[in-house]
């Protein structure tokens, strides 16, 4: 049940500083000395790719109708969505490299599970922010020229300015808290622990956030890339527990660095629980190498911290790349 008194006190808030926009909770500020400093620790070196099993989902079975909520995992934080006729894409990344640069930069472990032109019909697609490995330009420019007018983008404020710019109009733009109705669905456009940017003179010029959706009888919520807050029970208060949620579980290596914006397993299964998630699903692992942890160790992480905090190991799922689940089975 959402608290609707409190939800427009929040919405009220302006979460900007007069020059860029800022977390709810203060996070430390990490630039170049501090980056040089990883990279001088860890020697320039990260963890090798590692060829993970990719499932290629049949696209005829996905163009049935999902009468129960369907999760296809096409990699990193790029889920396909379908429920009671919407197809919904996440965080559209399907480049070979998540950088501004097509020969340098990290690069797939796993090609994406779909090809665009594999997709069905896509009714809407969630931004969380505009870093390079959850906004992918030429993704967009793709999903754009295939399905035009017929995709609604909801995205964090700033960020609509930057698919308008690529020719796309039909643009829901939001800050946090502020929702949006859209036929029998509600969007909620909800904070995240992040920063953004794409380049060197942008960064926080855009907002970063998650999104909570609701069908009747179904609720959803997409965390986009997060580190933790008190802001996950402050969600689960005012939206009420949620059905199934999509929570990273990878790129948190090291702590000393990464985690004032990317949660580590352990903190993923406590906003598993601060959300009050009857279902929650791993994403944003095991597709580029981004950080020192092993490709496969977030997984195995999870699994002890599931058993850490007594939740149960099939609460929060780790579908494989190209997996596709329903939430009746899951």
């Amino acid at each position: 049940m959402t608290d609707w008194a409190r939800l427009e006190q929040l919405a009220a808030e302006r979460p900007h500083d007069g020059r860029r926009f800022i977390n709810r909770y203060p996070t430390p500020h990490h630039g170049l000395r501090e980056f040089l400093r990883w990279q001088r620790e860890s020697g320039g070196r990260f963890p090798r790719r590692q060829p993970f099993p990719l499932r290629r989902p049949d696209p005829s079975e996905l163009a049935a109708p999902a009468p129960q909520p369907r999760f296809t995992w096409i990699g990193h934080a790029t889920y396909l969505i379908q429920y009671q006729g919407w197809n919904l894409l996440t965080d559209p990344v399907f480049a070979e490299r998540c950088s501004p640069l097509s020969f340098a930069g990290p690069k797939r472990a796993v090609a994406p599970a779909l090809r665009i032109d594999e997709l069905p019909p896509i009714d809407a697609v969630l931004v969380s922010h505009n870093h390079y490995d959850h906004l992918d330009r030429a993704a967009v420019d793709a999903l754009y020229r295939r399905f035009g007018d017929q995709v609604l983008w909801f995205a964090p404020t700033g960020v609509g300015a930057w698919l308008r710019r690529r020719g796309i109009d039909r643009v829901v733009e939001l800050s946090w808290w502020q929702h949006h109705q859209e036929g029998e669905v509600e969007a909620f456009c909800v904070p995240a622990q992040h920063f953004s940017g794409r380049g060197a003179r942008d960064r926080n010029r855009t907002l970063w956030c998650g999104w909570r959706l609701n069908w009747p009888g179904f609720s959803l919520m997409f965390a986009g890339d997060t580190g933790y807050a008190p802001v996950f029970k402050e969600i689960g208060e005012v939206l009420g527990p949620v059905d199934a949620a999509l929570l990273p579980i990878g790129a948190y290596a090291p702590r000393w660095f990464m985690a004032p914006v990317h949660i580590n397993p352990d903190e993923a299964v406590r906003i598993h629980l601060d959300l009050r998630a009857r279902q929650s699903l791993a994403m944003h692992w095991g597709t580029f190498v981004l950080t020192d942890e092993p490709l496969d160790e977030p997984p195995k992480a999870l699994a002890a911290a599931l058993a850490r905090h007594g939740v149960a190991a099939d609460a929060f799922r780790v579908p494989g790349h190209g997996d596709t689940l329903t939430l009746d089975n899951l």
